[in-house]
Formats: C-alpha cells, sequence, structure tokens
C-alpha cells in the first residue's frame, strides 16, 4: 500500500496562537477550513501539522492522519480494519470539503483519519 503522507493532528483550542507558534518555527499556513489549519514546511509541503479546533463532522478530532493515495486504497483500508475488529470511530464517508476517510481507534487507543483527496 502506498501512503503519500501521515500528519499530526493537533487539537487546539486558539488556533491563533497554534499558527503563531508553528509559524515561528518556519511553518506556512496552506490550508484553512476555519475549523481545521494545515501548516505546512515551506521547502517539503508534505510535513505538515494539522490544528484542528473540533472536527466538522466526525465525533472526536482525530490523533493524527495517513493519507492514501485514493478511494480504493481508502476503501481496502476500510475493509481490512473492519475485518480484523478493528473500532470504527467514524464511518467511511465523502466530506463535502472533498476527502474520503474514515477514523479507527489503534490498540493504544489513539484515534487514526485515514483519507485521500478527490481527484
Amino acid at each position: 500500500m502506498t501512503i503519500r503522507r501521515i500528519t499530526p493532528d493537533i487539537h487546539t483550542k486558539d488556533p491563533d496562537r497554534s499558527k503563531a507558534f508553528y509559524a515561528s518555527l518556519g511553518l506556512a499556513e496552506v490550508m484553512d477550513l476555519g475549523w481545521a489549519v494545515i501548516m505546512a514546511s515551506p521547502s517539503n509541503p508534505t510535513a505538515q501539522v494539522v490544528l484542528i479546533t473540533e472536527d466538522a463532522s466526525a465525533p472526536v478530532v482525530a490523533d493524527l492522519s495517513i493519507e492514501l493515495p485514493d478511494a480504493a486504497a481508502v476503501e481496502a483500508a476500510y475493509e481490512a480494519m473492519s475485518a480484523a475488529g478493528a473500532e470504527i470511530v467514524h464511518p467511511l464517508s465523502s466530506e463535502q470539503w472533498g476527502v474520503r476517510r474514515f477514523f479507527v481507534r489503534d490498540p493504544d487507543g489513539k484515534v487514526v483519519n485515514v483519507v485521500t483527496h478527490h481527484a
């Protein structure tokens, strides 16, 4: 399976303060949905952190995101996690902001957002 990137998802109560902090470390804002902001390295755009106040459609904020290359890969991962008996925290969904995703809980209780962007 090809993985495009893995990003930490950081739950924040003050996105402006968090943006300023990560900007001082050299990251630049590359996307802002209002509830989620992506900060990325200007020299390596796949090196990112996601700052989230709350998720727009899921019951929890994920701890990390794993981006797969396409919807078929996300759907295959969903089937594999379901077949393994993993706890699906947010069902397989196509979200209005252009992603296909689901959330699954890892063995240590961390919530993983398995995601791809629509082509």
